[in-house]
């Protein structure tokens, strides 16, 4: 692969202009194809198979809901002062703004709060149901700002007015302050490459990368159902991953230069040496992705081919584009010091003017134990993690969702948000009333049970629907409790009266999406360990170094949990990272942050471990090797680790609660991996163990393929091409005749 990778750099620098216009035309197809197909991200989180799911299924077919997939917004009302919602006057002023609310040509119907009978016990608070004649996505800006208007002019009179509900309330996947983290990373990047317009070339090619990324998903949307926040995961892998690798490609760049080697020559070896891991960590990146296929959730598997589609095209412009560009921008971009080549040793060996690498191969005892305590620690409020879904109560208040959401829980109780549906089979017969309500006396008896809604009985006259609402919101313990409970009564309720009942509704399916994640996370984790393993074992010919980077990973992984449970669900430090209130930590979180972090550790973990390796085979000092390594690539782990957190931190300041964890996940998952188990606990463990860290059995070495990351058998071949270089040289001017 490296010889491959070395031959594309010297082509892509030859043929520069027609891979630039070539990369920038397949982008502008892509995106004229995408917008002429249109988009239609679906937002079905549902995973077949769940006893909820089975349940909900009987229960459509025969409760079909003609509008079940149109949009609706619930307009919110809280009467001012001491007024009600049943005085003839708010009477007057409500069917008054609900008329003008009808008037939109997209409304299909609008229920006042008087008939759906939704006044509260004094009459204060109520809500009006507005159903759209589209699904909730497709509800145009116009008619949101039309009932916007509405509620403006209600509060001018007194009143509190909220909306909420999918008609008015959209998932918001990007926001402006993910621009940011672009910022930050220029910042980082001008420091680490040592000039703006060197630190623009990874956000460009970056940018052409997810761009093509992006486009491919729009295409995607009308072929698969993709949900629109697998956006945000593919955002924010595709530019992060974009900038490092070509990072990774542009130091090698300028170390070769520094030297000596022409620009044409040293563009080839970059490509070759650091292009080969980038495609190695760019592949484990996309295995680990495509790996939430295993967990048997549609939408995950929808998410990880997003981000991995993006990791792809990350790569194919690093590989193809960056050359190019070095190339064309000739002498502008400098070797970091000007020596010649061969003199790196003689002129500042890896020890010298590199403190950190100094100090953790002087004490790595200290800085393995510093660092292990340090995110054991971190990692402690992981042991009591709680998972479950959002929703509109962990807004901000200034968000008018968030308000409604606030009254309804006022006016209802928090179990308003999490109903159950108990669906209620019987024969039919003449005593299946009664056993009906047997049912029905019974469930009022079951712990956290405020209110039993009577039987809705089907056309069949054997199906009935049950309302039941909890004391406790949706993602409480207790409510939980509640569905266990009901289920467990279930064979003892159908051997004694008759009725077959099964538990469904929003809450009962999401309870039990949660709990098929965290049954599947272990198993995701051992499949992630293994691969890691694996794969590290192919490319250092090691089986100590694979095994501490595996337990390294464990390590970040537990501390970045531990970290978001202790913000999100325990909530401290929730002002500083712009959230409000405390929460469940979302259900789908420790895959993603398994796959995505297993990723990009193993991509730090070859781009420092190869040059260490590198260094070994050379030396056969394994302390010398460490240092070679922290010199050469500690610096552009440390700044690519930084554009990592930048990018994800980005997407912290974002609104919509669920980008917010991600960012905050993924962000100081980076933090904890790149700079205290690659950069601290990694070189002090390698100095411990010596010599032994590269033992490998020949048997299996012989048995194992050699993927040559480090590009070895390109520096033979420049070698092999330099020596003949020289001989021609001189066979020439021997022959030339002496004057």
């Amino acid at each position: 692969m490296a010889k491959l990778l070395y031959r594309l750099g010297f082509w892509s620098a030859k043929n520069r202009i027609k891979v630039l216009l070539g990369s920038i035309t397949l982008l502008v197809a892509a995106a004229i194809v995408a917008l002429s197909m249109g988009i239609h991200f679906g937002e079905e989180t549902s995973i077949p198979g769940l006893a909820s799911q089975k349940t909900l299924e009987v229960m459509e077919k025969e409760f079909p809901n003609p509008q079940g997939d149109l949009g609706k917004t619930q307009l919110v009302l809280k009467a001012p002062g001491n007024e009600t919602l049943s005085s003839e006057a708010a009477q007057q002023l409500i069917a008054e703004k609900l008329k003008e609310v009808a008037a939109d040509q997209e409304v299909a119907s609008v229920v006042s709060p008087y008939d759906n009978h939704s006044l509260n016990a004094d009459s204060s608070i109520g809500y009006a149901t507005i159903t759209y004649k589209v699904p909730g996505d497709e509800v145009t800006e116009a008619s949101k700002d039309s009932v916007t208007e509405i509620a403006e002019g209600l509060r001018d009179a007194g009143w509190q007015a909220e909306l909420i509900g999918d008609g008015y309330v959209k998932m918001a996947t990007s926001s402006p302050a993910e621009a940011l983290g672009v910022l930050v990373a220029l910042v980082i990047l001008a420091v680490a490459l040592g000039s703006i317009l060197t630190g623009a070339l990874p956000i460009l090619t970056a940018a052409l990368g997810l761009g093509f990324g992006i486009m491919l998903i729009i295409i995607g949307t009308s072929m698969l159902d993709i949900p629109s926040f697998a956006l945000s995961l593919a955002g924010m892998l595709g530019l992060a991953v974009g900038i490092d690798y070509a990072l990774f490609i542009i130091a090698r760049y300028r170390q070769q230069l520094a030297e000596g080697y022409e620009r044409r020559e040293a563009i080839a070896i970059a490509n070759g040496t650091a292009g080969s891991a980038v495609v190695f960590a760019g592949i484990t990146v996309i295995i680990a992705l495509l790996g939430f296929s295993f967990v048997g959730v549609p939408f995950l598997s929808a998410m990880g081919m997003a981000g991995a589609l993006c990791v792809f095209t990350a790569i194919l412009m690093t590989i193809f584009v960056v050359p190019a560009i070095l190339e064309l921008m000739g002498g502008k971009i400098k070797a970091p010091v000007k020596r010649s080549k061969g003199s790196e040793s003689k002129q500042k060996p890896a020890g010298r003017g590199n403190m950190w690498g100094r100090f953790v191969t002087g004490q790595p005892l200290v800085a393995v134990v510093l660092g292990v305590a340090l995110l054991a620690t971190i990692a402690l409020p992981f042991f009591h993690m709680e998972t479950g879904l959002g929703n509109d109560g962990h807004k901000s208040p200034d968000k008018t969702e968030r308000r409604a959401y606030d009254l309804l829980s006022e006016a209802y109780g928090e179990g308003y948000h999490g109903p159950l549906v108990i669906l209620a089979e019987t024969d039919g017969g003449e005593a299946a009333a009664a056993n009906l309500n047997k049912v029905i006396e019974e469930v009022k008896t079951y712990p956290n049970v405020v209110m039993v809604n009577p039987p809705v009985t089907g056309p069949s006259g054997k199906v009935s629907l049950i309302t039941v609402m909890p004391a406790t919101g949706p993602n409480d313990s207790e409510t939980l409790d509640l569905v266990h409970l009901i289920r467990d009564k279930a064979s003892e309720i159908e051997q004694q009266d008759h009725v077959k009942i099964g538990v469904t509704g929003s809450t009962a399916v999401n309870i039990d999406i949660t709990q098929k994640l965290n049954q599947a996370l272990p198993k995701f984790c051992l499949i992630i360990v293994g691969l890691a393993f694996v794969l590290l074992m192919l490319v250092f010919r090691s089986i100590l170094v694979p095994i501490k980077a595996v337990l390294g990973f464990i390590l970040s992984l537990g501390a970045t949990l531990g970290f978001v449970t202790y913000v999100v669900q325990d909530g401290h430090f929730q002002k500083l990272f712009g959230f409000y209130a405390e929460a469940p930590v979302f259900n789908f979180l420790p895959i993603i942050v398994v796959g995505v972090l297993f990723g990009l550790a193993m991509d730090y973990e070859v781009f420092l471990v190869s040059r260490m390796r590198e260094e070994f085979k050379k030396s056969g000092d394994a302390k010398k090797s460490v240092l070679a390594g922290m010199h050469h690539s500690g610096g552009v782990v440390t700044a690519a680790g930084l554009i990592m957190v930048a990018v994800f931190t980005g997407f912290i300041l974002a609104e919509e609660p669920m980008v917010k964890v991600m960012g905050l996940a993924l962000a100081f998952g980076v933090l904890f991996d790149a700079f205290v188990v690659r950069m601290l606990i990694v070189p002090g463990l390698m100095t411990l163990l010596g010599k032994s860290a590269w033992y490998f059995p020949k048997w299996l070495d012989r048995l194992l393929p050699n993927l040559d990351v480090e590009g070895e058998e390109v520096m033979k071949e420049v070698e092999q091409k330099q020596l003949k270089f020289v001989k021609e040289a001189n066979i020439r001017f021997l022959a030339e005749p002496l004057e």
